[in-house]
């Protein structure tokens, strides 16, 4: 039977959607929407929005924040949360599992970090803006992977977990810069309370508690509340709270196995041929099925699964919305090209590509590094321009390493260049190789 129209459309949506690149499309849209809201006529309607106040909680305790700081916070807390469980699934059976795997991406990170941090110092060193040096040092993941699917065969499929590690170790710097850097002040009672949340999560993961709505109750109006009021930023919580989520299972895959054959025959045998309702024993196999897959999968790959879609579908898309609408009063070429917003491009664009594939180079040729298979100097060099999107990592450390609103604006128009063309160049140079290729 041909397809409607609609179904036709949902269709287009579904494969849209699962296409690799879909998030960052996502992304680009949003920002897209936000400097074109935040440059029109309605733009006291964009700042109202995201600077109107919110009250959660109940009287005699409650939080109230501008909407915009309750995204920053509260929702990417979220996204921190997402990152925290990669960095931990890398721990424990990636790439940075072992100490010769993790030695080359963690080295190339570093070079990626510390390199554009010197550049962007370089153009900054004693003005106003020299304290958001961490601005140039975050990758945005989700969109240098969403690139990297786009450019064919050129990057292999071992040069994209080199990527993804490279990366994971990026967000862990990242977070370091944040707790370490931008915590003006901190608030002993509440860090400590926020010390025994963690301990009582941590405790509860040793103990075998796997029940979600446990690390969720704790790990929000315990941990994420007292980490918020402490003075450090909110989102560390996310990442803290993923390292206790159970990374084990119940039963052995094997077990597993021959239980789901020893039921699926059991199953066959109980089948009608009329397809009737379920018999009582029907249920009760498909009871010990749901219940032993939930034994046989990891909590840490369980949530992880169901709120990804979450964080990079909406989580994101709406923390670009709030974020990147900059409206640009004066002469935009002024702003591109003020100190802070060229130690920002050449940092990103410059730094990136340079630390990650110059001292990458030294790793392999001194042999304390292995490149990765199928992966050449020129694709290793077109990842480290990929890597130079910063985005929505250099926002985020824009916002919170930069008080002045001009200067933030300016930041901001660095960060949006420097990602855009870090984007347009790798795909140049994949483009080139893969002619080369052909």
């Amino acid at each position: 039977m041909e397809q409607s129209a609609s179904d036709k459309l949902i269709e287009k949506i579904n494969s849209l959607f699962k296409a690799s690149y879909a998030d960052s499309v996502l992304l680009l849209i949003m920002v897209v929407v936000a400097m074109i809201w935040a440059n029109s006529e309605f733009y006291e309607s964009y700042n109202h929005l995201f600077h109107s106040n919110f009250t959660i909680g109940f009287e005699g305790f409650a939080i109230t924040e501008p909407l915009h700081i309750w995204i920053n916070d509260g929702l990417m807390a979220m996204f921190f949360f997402i990152v925290g469980l990669e960095i931990k699934k890398e721990f424990l059976e990636g790439e940075l599992s072992t100490v010769r795997k993790a030695l080359l991406p963690i080295v190339a990170a570093i070079g990626g970090m510390v390199l554009p941090a010197v550049i962007f110092l370089g153009f900054n060193y004693g003005t106003e803006a020299q304290g958001a040096w961490g601005i140039p040092m975050a990758t945005d993941i989700a969109f240098a992977l969403g690139l990297v699917g786009l450019v064919g065969t050129a990057v292999s499929s071992e040069l994209k977990i080199f990527l993804t590690s490279l990366a994971t170790a990026d967000d862990l710097g990242a977070i370091l810069v944040i707790a370490i850097f931008l915590t003006p002040s901190i608030d002993g009672i509440s860090l400590f309370a926020s010390g025994v949340y963690l301990l009582i999560m941590i405790f509860a993961n040793s103990f075998g508690v796997r029940n979600m709505w446990f690390y969720i109750i704790v790990g929000i109006f315990g941990l994420w509340i007292a980490i918020l009021l402490s003075g450090i930023h909110a989102t560390l919580a996310g990442v803290l709270g993923a390292f206790t989520i159970p990374a084990n299972r119940k039963i052995l895959e094997s077990e597993y196995r021959d239980n789901l054959n020893i039921w699926a025959a059991e199953f066959d045998e109980s089948c009608s041929v009329t397809d009737r309702l379920l018999s009582d024993k029907q249920r009760l196999i498909l009871r010990d099925v749901n219940r032993s897959t939930a034994r046989a999968g990891t909590p840490l790959q369980r949530i992880e699964y169901k709120l990804s879609p979450f964080v990079y579908y909406f989580v994101l898309p709406l923390f670009a919305l709030a974020n990147a609408g900059v409206r640009i009063e004066g002469n935009l070429f002024d702003m591109m090209f003020h100190p802070l917003s060229l130690g920002i491009i050449a940092g990103l664009v410059v730094g990136k590509v340079v630390g990650i594939t110059g001292l990458s180079y030294m790793m392999v040729k001194s042999r304390l590094g292995d490149k990765p298979v199928g992966a050449t100097w020129s694709s290793m060099f077109g990842v480290g321009l990929f890597a130079g999107i910063g985005f929505t990592m250099s926002l985020f450390i824009a916002e919170l390493a930069i008080e002045d609103k001009q200067l933030l604006d300016i930041a901001k128009v660095g960060i949006l260049t420097a990602s855009t063309l870090a984007a347009l160049l790798g795909l140049f140079w994949f483009s080139i190789l893969n002619r080369r290729n052909a």
